[in-house]
This record gives C-alpha cells, sequence and structure tokens, in this order.
C-alpha cells in the first residue's frame, strides 16, 4: 500500500519553473542595465557648449554687437539654399549681424543625427572665422579644433557654389566635416545674397 508521502508529487518540475523564471530575469537584466548605460553615456555627451554665441558675437565685433538683421527665405534663394545643403532649408527667414563688410552667421547643419551649431565670420567676401559653438554628436567633435576650422580662413565661393580651396578631413569625423563645409558654402552664398539686398 503507497503512503501519502509515495504518492507526493515530485518537486523538479516546480523547481524548474522557478530555475526558467529566474533564467528570464538572468538574461533580462543586463540587457536592462546596458540600455541604461547607453542612454545615460547619450545623454551625458549630449550637448557640448563650447562657446555662447553671445561670445562669439562680442568677440568678433570687438564689444557688443550690432542689433541683427534679417533675410527671408524665398523663391530663388531658398532653391540655392537647398542645393547646398542637400536638404529644404527650414524657417522662413534668416537672422545675421552685420557692421561694415562683415556679416555674421550663427547656422546648424545635420552631422550624423544631431545638429552642429556654427558661427562664422564674412568679412569682404572671405571667410574670416569659423567657429563651432554647441555640439551634440558623440563622435566627430574634434571638428572644433583651430586645426581643422582655420583651414577655412581667406576662403571665397568660386563660379561653382564651392569653396575656393581645399579642406583636409578628419578620420572618424567625415559626416561633421561635411556639415561644417556646406554651413561655411552657406555663410558665403548668404552673405553675397545680404549685400545684394542692402
Amino acid at each position: 500500500m503507497e503512503s501519502a508521502k509515495d504518492r507526493a508529487l515530485p518537486l523538479a518540475p516546480c523547481s524548474l519553473v522557478v530555475k526558467a523564471g529566474m533564467m528570464k530575469r538572468i538574461l533580462i537584466a543586463p540587457f536592462a542595465i546596458f540600455l541604461m548605460l547607453a542612454m545615460s553615456t547619450q545623454l551625458a555627451r549630449a550637448v557640448d557648449i563650447f562657446m555662447e554665441p553671445d561670445v562669439f558675437l562680442s568677440e568678433i565685433f570687438h564689444g557688443a554687437a550690432p542689433a541683427p538683421s534679417f533675410l527671408w527665405l524665398k523663391g530663388d534663394l531658398k532653391a540655392e539654399m537647398q542645393e547646398i545643403l542637400g536638404r529644404k532649408p527650414g524657417g522662413l527667414r534668416m537672422r545675421y549681424w552685420q557692421a561694415a563688410d562683415r556679416t555674421v552667421w550663427i547656422l546648424e547643419e545635420i552631422g550624423k543625427t544631431q545638429p552642429i551649431t556654427t558661427g562664422i565670420s564674412v568679412k569682404g567676401g572671405e571667410i574670416e572665422r569659423v567657429q563651432v559653438l554647441v555640439y551634440r554628436e558623440s563622435h566627430g567633435w574634434e571638428v572644433r579644433y583651430p586645426f581643422f576650422t582655420d583651414q577655412f580662413r581667406g576662403m571665397r565661393l568660386d563660379n561653382d557654389q564651392q569653396l575656393s580651396g581645399p579642406v583636409d578631413g578628419i578620420s572618424g569625423a567625415t559626416l561633421s566635416v561635411r556639415a561644417l563645409i556646406k554651413l561655411a558654402r552657406l555663410a558665403l552664398h548668404l552673405d553675397a545674397v545680404s549685400r545684394e539686398d542692402s
């Protein structure tokens, strides 16, 4: 005759269920930790402010910047900007600062996924200074250094709306380099248009 002890269900299946649930948690936990670390790293690198736009303007104009002027983005200008940027420009007008033969533009262009805010000073139809103001990407931030930005000094637009000289790239920062070349071309073009309008 079987005893109650003999009729009891074995514990193995129950322990397997527990083990399976534990395995699921063991597998999910590292993934969750990895995801949190990746997000926190991205947030930590979200914005690098190298120079405030007001400081850039103050340096270019040796003190107080003039009141901003506005260039309306319509018709041919919008199409020309699209040709330079490779995308439709946003907004209805472009703000800039002008004194004598100098204009200053605070422009943005996407590097890989985030906009790079750049200050560009144009004097007498040539680039006077390029300064990366705010960088939001996790790679390619080397474009902010003078060894790169100084290459633009003295450049003009040629007849094909290209820069008058070559720009050496930076390994690992190709998209950021392209973005700054576009912005330099755009600033020179906008400078020429603003002078025609004034």
